[in-house]
């Protein structure tokens, strides 16, 4: 009878735990926390909601070595949406890619030959976050500003002509812009 109660005791806590491990799990983004829960919260996001948001990457980290916090503030929000239930159809997100913020676009060699060495770190979050669904654009004025070749730029980025332009379009298409 106690091994019986013991084993239904383990099964309830597994079914309990059960759910929080798949949500964890279900993260779009590995590695990237979620916003944590807030008891009493009142405002959530809503799973019937259709989130069209646009993050503004402008500023360069401290450091070459960092990744770009805009990146990361993505990554949390997109984690944060799926963990809450909003659905991947319902989780329009973009990123834009200017000013300082332009060197992330690089593939490795060329950011290596740019920044003494450094691997681009912004390369593997780039790449989950397209996996996820996010589109990337950078300003082609920046690249030629910053006289970066088309071949050097990572596959996951669309060339615009222009942030400012593709800012305001998506801003124009419903995209509420984060960041700058």
């Amino acid at each position: 009878m106690k091994t019986q109660i013991v084993a239904a005791l383990s099964l309830v806590a597994l079914f309990l735990a059960a759910p929080n491990a798949a949500q964890a799990q279900a993260l779009p983004i590995p590695g990237i926390e979620a916003a944590s829960d807030v008891p009493g919260a009142k405002e959530l996001p809503d799973a019937t909601t259709e989130y069209k948001v646009l993050f503004d990457a402008a500023r360069a980290p401290a450091t070459p070595t960092e990744v770009n916090p805009i990146l990361l503030a993505a990554a949390r929000y997109l984690n944060t949406l799926a963990k809450v239930g909003v659905p991947p159809a319902h989780r329009q997100i973009a990123v834009v890619f200017h000013q300082g913020a332009t060197p992330a676009i690089l593939k490795n060699e060329e950011y290596r030959k740019r920044h003494n060495g450094q691997d681009n770190p912004n390369i593997a979050i780039i790449q989950a976050l397209k996996k996820a669904g996010v589109d990337f654009r950078v300003c082609g004025q920046a690249v030629l500003g910053a006289k970066i070749d088309r071949a050097d730029i990572q596959p996951e980025i669309q060339v615009d002509l222009w942030a400012l332009t593709t800012i305001i379009n998506l801003e124009l298409r419903g995209y509420v812009r984060i960041g700058g």
